[in-house]
């Protein structure tokens, strides 16, 4: 009865409190330590509180100037930013995040074409790197970039790291040693002091952010690892898709802001804000001239930001919405938004892996297909690897690319961060892209989707039910 209590009162969700009752309730004994395992993170408000008061601190410094600018860019916006206003104006007012303009943005299609950027980037670094990821590997390219900061560090360049501890547990030792050693600042986000702590594992820090003398960034959902590089000569190893943005422009502000928010809140050292992190516009000379907003959301927001940006975005398209993610669990309003789109005549093509690398996660998302399919939308699985991108493109003028899935995990649980280009020629590029992955994806068929076994059918809404905790 306690336990009930705790989590009724305690989960705002309320899917996700019903999933949990129905464990505790059931199946009490492995129910109660689940949801004490996963469902309940005992420093939440004070971590939290904390993380809050610093990064109040930094918008107040920042927010006269970031509304100002965003308001004047808009207004002198090309059609793709005034057809989708509503849009930037609620990322503004959620998360204060400008719309930007006179960026360079080059995207860059799986670890073959992020990794040589990222690196002759930083080699190029005169003042700071700052570098935040889930996962960063003790492997090739993971060597190879820490071999690089550690040069840059002895150049007089300041170098500050941070890594989730869960995620990126294969450096923790040996390789953070070796870059503090060499005079790098690294912390872990959100130390994990045991890993049996479980509890502890949610609201980790998804993230992959780097920013380069306050001007040039990387963001997506390209981890460090050599499994990202397919150029590896290995015939045994899986084909690794998924997209990541290089960005050289203002919108470089709104993630070195995220970054320095995330190090005063894990690191032992705050950072003051000055015009080396965030040079003024003046500085930038952009050939390009794109439109690119950030949205970022986490456990520390008051609203799931980037849901919220994504309904937008679904609700703004009258022609096409194309969806590519590796985990699809999605809210209730992400479905209905969806299913609406669909019966509407809009042209919706979902991309997901052919296989998930969790079972329980897979039989969750194939829960969904049939109502969507029922709806006019088309789905297609992957087959030449696993792919891993987290992208949207909306009717030809929103190019959306990030490290948040469409699930529960990415809109509640995790930091999470989004790139918005308002752009046609970027977005022709991910549809491009999109189009030739669907030539090495099957198409699910309506009729033999709903001809499944009613075993299977049974099972895939099992895995439904605990969809709210995956």
């Amino acid at each position: 009865m306690l336990v009930s209590y705790r989590v009724i009162f305690d989960t705002k969700n309320t899917t996700k409190a019903l999933a949990y009752l129905m464990l505790v309730v059931f199946v009490p004994i492995i129910g109660i330590i689940i949801y004490f395992s996963f469902g309940v993170n005992y420093r939440i408000r004070k971590m939290y509180d904390k993380k809050l008061l610093t990064n109040a601190q930094l918008q107040s410094n920042l927010e006269k100037r970031l509304i100002t600018y965003s308001k004047g860019v808009l207004k002198e916006g090309d059609d793709n930013v005034q057809d989708n206003k509503k849009l930037v104006n609620l990322i503004l007012k959620d998360n204060l995040s400008p719309l930007t303009n006179n960026n360079n943005v080059k995207l860059l299609l799986n670890g073959e074409e992020k990794f040589p950027d990222v690196l002759a980037s930083i080699a190029q670094a005169k003042h700071h790197i700052h570098i935040e990821y889930y996962i960063f590997e003790d492997d090739n390219i993971g060597n190879e970039i820490i071999e690089l900061l550690i040069k840059k560090v002895a150049e007089g360049v300041e170098v500050r790291f941070i890594y989730d501890d869960f995620g990126s547990r294969s450096i923790r030792k040996k390789q953070v040693k070796r870059l503090r050693d060499a005079g790098a600042k690294v912390f872990p986000f959100y130390k994990i002091k045991l890993i049996a702590l479980a509890n502890r594992i949610n609201y980790r820090n998804h993230r992959k952010i780097i920013v380069i003398d306050g001007h040039t960034s990387f963001v997506g959902g390209i981890n460090v690892s050599d499994r990202y590089i397919n150029t590896e000569p290995n015939k045994n190893k899986t084909f690794w898709r998924d997209t990541h943005l290089k960005i050289e422009g203002p919108a470089t502000w709104y993630l070195q802001y995220l970054f320095l928010c995330d190090w005063n809140f894990c690191a032992q050292d705050e950072m003051s804000i000055n015009d080396d992190f965030f040079p003024p516009k003046e500085f930038f000379h952009s050939t390009e001239d794109k439109h690119v907003q950030i949205t970022a959301s986490g456990p520390d927001s008051d609203v799931p930001t980037i849901k919220f940006a994504l309904l937008q975005a679904i609700n703004l398209a009258e022609k096409e919405i194309l969806i590519t993610t590796p985990y699809f669990i999605p809210s209730k309003s992400i479905m209905d938004a969806l299913l609406i789109s669909g019966k509407s005549g809009v042209h919706v093509k979902l991309l997901v892996p052919g296989q998930s690398d969790s079972k329980l996660v897979n039989a969750a998302a194939c829960s969904y297909y049939a109502d969507l399919l029922k709806s006019g939308v088309e789905i297609y699985r992957y087959q030449k690897g696993f792919v891993h991108a987290k992208t949207m493109v909306i009717d030809n003028e929103i190019a959306i690319v990030g490290t948040a899935n469409m699930d529960v995990r990415s809109f509640d649980l995790n930091f999470e961060v989004n790139a918005i280009v308002y752009d046609e020629e970027i977005t022709n590029e991910l549809r491009t892209a999109f189009y030739k992955d669907l030539e090495v994806s099957t198409i699910i068929d309506l009729k033999e989707w709903l001809s499944r076994p009613t075993y299977y059918r049974f099972l895939d809404k099992l895995a439904r039910l605990f969809s709210p905790m995956l």
